[in-house]
């Protein structure tokens, strides 16, 4: 479930379309979820093969959140192993109720109500694991339960090797992944950020950068990264889309995310070191790309788009188990929607630069897991942009500003490997409540039929298991 490239600036939210570009990815509800619906991991095979409960890789004892063991351990390879063979195969469902503050204007998705609403989110398949000392990753196969459909999922397969730069030990890799950041080891980048876990089932603001999902799935990328001295972390790599017959073999939409020109670079940098008895990270990464979109190459234009990011974190883990987390990051946008506008794609407007405009994110969330398994999440977020009379036509303010909360409740019971159906069954239970102070433009009336910001207030209840 990821929007379309010009879906990091608009999507079809609450039954309106913004503009007529997002038309050819309507097939996947991607487009829904470019915000507060991640991607979530847990894999059970990985616990299995380390000998390690999921809470010494994961912060409250469930994916995603990585502890600094688990950074490690995927910053190497997937390779850490204690014992000989394990089956490499693991298993997750997720199930949830969502209720919003009023009725949604329309159904969110076909088979639903406007409210009150009951789901299977997702079920995945993954084969994970390490093989030897230089080889590892995991292959994710996912039923999305909102769109009924089958599609390949989270992809990171690695190479690493150990060696010497600049006297310090190393860590130097490739990795083959199908999004860009889903590789990273932070969780503070869009692939693994807060919350880990969503619903398509839930409105939510129409706009975010193009890194922020718009590629998940619908792109193949290589990079290489160097780990020195468990300290600075530099990647640099690129992306370009496969056939449009390889990806609706793999059950995306071929159209969903256009089709790059060339290659669409990455890079990532991270300096991390222990600070205040815990772990601080700062970071930076960018990325860049000219996109056909729909594929459609008729005009020789493409859209453009840069993105540039900041982030940071700071994680302690305390004698008593106790797990304190801060993170945050922010994203500029800068995109020339020239193609877009040259095929009467956004709001009928053919000038060329109908569509020049800039977007930021600003994200932030704070932590706090009592006994490693009971916990409290505040995540904060705000997104400004340009106005434009077309890329925003259906927003009454005509731009795409948004801003709000959200706070989850969770227990994870089983995450230091006790559980009574073995170390390999885990399961959270939690509560998210999002409250929205500016939705798509504006506090109140934002869509021009008298609907509020604060009546998107959205109350989700989730069980997440996974085997």
């Amino acid at each position: 479930m990821h929007a379309p490239p010009l879906a990091s600036h608009i999507a079809k939210r609450n039954g309106t379309l913004v503009t007529r570009a997002c038309l050819p990815a309507l097939a996947a509800i991607a487009a829904l979820s470019a915000l507060f619906v991640e991607p979530a991991q847990a894999i059970p095979s990985f616990a299995d093969q380390t000998g390690q409960p999921c809470q010494a890789c994961h912060v409250g004892g469930l994916g995603p959140q990585l502890t600094p063991f688990g950074r490690k351990f995927k910053i190497n390879g997937y390779t850490l192993r204690s014992k000989r063979f394990n089956v490499p195969l693991a298993a997750m469902a997720i199930a949830s109720f969502t209720h919003t503050r009023k009725d949604q204007p329309a159904p969110p998705a076909p088979g639903f109500d406007t409210n009150d609403n009951f789901a299977f989110d997702q079920g995945s398949v993954f084969l994970a694991g390490g093989i030897g000392k230089h080889f590892g990753g995991f292959a994710q196969v996912t039923y999305d339960g909102i769109a009924k459909h089958w599609t390949w999922d989270n992809l990171d397969l690695r190479a690493v090797t150990t060696g010497q730069l600049f006297g310090q030990d190393a860590v130097f890799g490739f990795s083959l992944n199908n999004n860009p950041a889903v590789q990273d080891a932070w969780n503070t980048t869009p692939a693994w950020g807060f919350p880990y876990t969503g619903s398509a089932l839930a409105p939510a603001p129409g706009a975010a950068p193009l890194v922020d999902g718009a590629l998940a799935q619908n792109v193949l990328g290589l990079t290489a990264y160097t780990w020195i001295g468990q300290k600075l972390y530099l990647e640099a790599g690129g992306y370009s889309t496969p056939a449009a017959g390889t990806l609706t073999w793999l059950g995306a939409d071929p159209l969903a995310a256009g089709d790059i020109r060339g290659i669409a670079p990455y890079g990532r940098i991270t300096f991390q070191h222990d600070l205040g008895g815990g772990t601080l990270a700062l970071g930076a990464f960018a990325l860049k790309a000219a996109i056909h979109p729909g594929r459609d190459r008729t005009t020789g234009l493409t859209d453009r788009y840069t993105d540039l990011g900041v982030d940071a974190s700071w994680q302690k883990q305390m004698a008593s188990s106790d797990v304190f987390s801060v993170q945050a990051r922010y994203i500029h946008e800068k995109s020339k929607l020239r193609a877009s506008c040259a095929l009467g794609n956004i709001n009928g407007n053919t000038d060329p630069a109908c569509a020049d405009v800039a977007l930021s994110e600003l994200r932030g969330d704070i932590a706090y897991y009592w006994r490693n398994r009971v916990g409290t999440t505040l995540g904060l977020f705000r997104i400004t942009g340009d106005s434009n009379l077309d890329v925003y036509a259906a927003n009454r303010i005509k731009n795409p500003d948004s801003s709000g909360a959200m706070l989850q409740l969770d227990y994870t019971p089983w995450g230091d490997g006790h559980g009574p159906f073995g170390p390999l069954v885990n399961l959270r239970v939690g509560a998210q409540y999002t409250i929205y102070a500016k939705f798509n433009g504006a506090r109140s009336n934002f869509d021009g039929a008298g609907t509020s910001a604060a009546d998107n207030n959205t109350l989700r209840v989730f069980s997440w298991l996974a085997f």
